[in-house]
């Protein structure tokens, strides 16, 4: 059956949804970097209730050592195995040279090493991504989104193997309704990465422990909560990279006008309903 190539433009995201987006998009930027910078006070990773030299229960590592010839080498330790990984992690090349450093200077917020700093840019804009989900998700209660929008329903699901293999394809349909790969990956980063990331961000605290120590029990402890935390970040890095190909892919100015205007140029329903 021949495909109907008519489309036309709908009002497909609201300015609540559009304003929330890009509040997520610089909070979270901004908690990358300065979390980056706080994990430079200690770039290690561990399970259980405690760390340090008497425990073997490091699970990653970056560090620097000093090779036969006098130079420096940086590597990661990751689960027992180790990478070299001079250049990028452990070892960065900086104005002074070769430095011992856990990241290079642009990854990190500040540039130079402050953890002081740090640790008051990462808290306010974890607030402020807090604050921006809570008006978002009563916004989204209330206008429909979130029921419309974002609760993947049984037929949905039915329609998962045939959504995958058109992306796998690279075969895109432009909608008026996010397709079931969206609905789940956005659900599961509003409803289950970020909460995680902010109650392993909690039980990292000492004043919540104290008002609330039975969080520690819940993730094994604040080492245990740290890692946690440390893999949700990546897990969201590697949405955002998702994300962005996927927008370059189905057609960077539709997608963008979508999230800028709140106009998007989709197909017919009745395409949307062709397998």
């Amino acid at each position: 059956m021949a495909r109907n190539t008519q489309t036309a433009l709908v009002y497909r995201q609201r300015i609540p949804t559009r304003v929330t987006h890009w509040l997520w998009a610089m909070c979270l930027f901004f908690l990358l970097l300065s979390g980056l910078q706080i994990f430079m006070a200690r770039p290690d990773l561990y399970i259980g209730q405690q760390s340090g030299f008497t425990f073997d229960n490091s699970v990653l590592s970056i560090d620097a050592t000093q090779q036969g010839d006098g130079t420096l080498a940086g590597y990661v330790d990751l689960f027992g195995h180790r990478f070299d990984t001079t250049g990028w992690l452990g070892v960065v090349n900086t104005d002074q040279g070769p430095t011992p450093r856990s990241f290079p200077t642009w990854a990190t917020i500040p540039s130079f090493r402050d953890l002081g700093t740090g640790r008051v840019v990462h808290f306010f804009f974890a607030w402020t991504l807090a604050g921006t989900l809570f008006a978002w998700f009563l916004f989204s209660l209330f206008n429909g989104h979130l029921r419309k929008d974002l609760l993947p329903r049984p037929h949905d699901l039915r329609a998962l193997p045939r959504d995958v293999w058109n992306h796998l394809r690279l075969r895109f349909e432009h909608r008026r309704e996010y397709n079931v790969l969206q609905k789940l990956s956005y659900f599961s980063v509003l409803f289950v990465a970020l909460p995680l990331m902010f109650a392993t961000g909690l039980t990292m605290s000492p004043g919540v422990n104290s008002l609330a120590p039975w969080m520690l029990d819940l993730f094994g402890g604040r080492q245990t909560a740290r890692t946690i935390h440390f893999a949700v970040m990546l897990a969201l890095v590697l949405f955002f990279v998702v994300h962005v190909a996927m927008v370059v892919l189905a057609g960077p100015f539709n997608e963008m006008r979508s999230m800028i205007t709140g106009w998007y140029r989709a197909e017919p329903r009745s395409a949307d309903a062709e397998v």
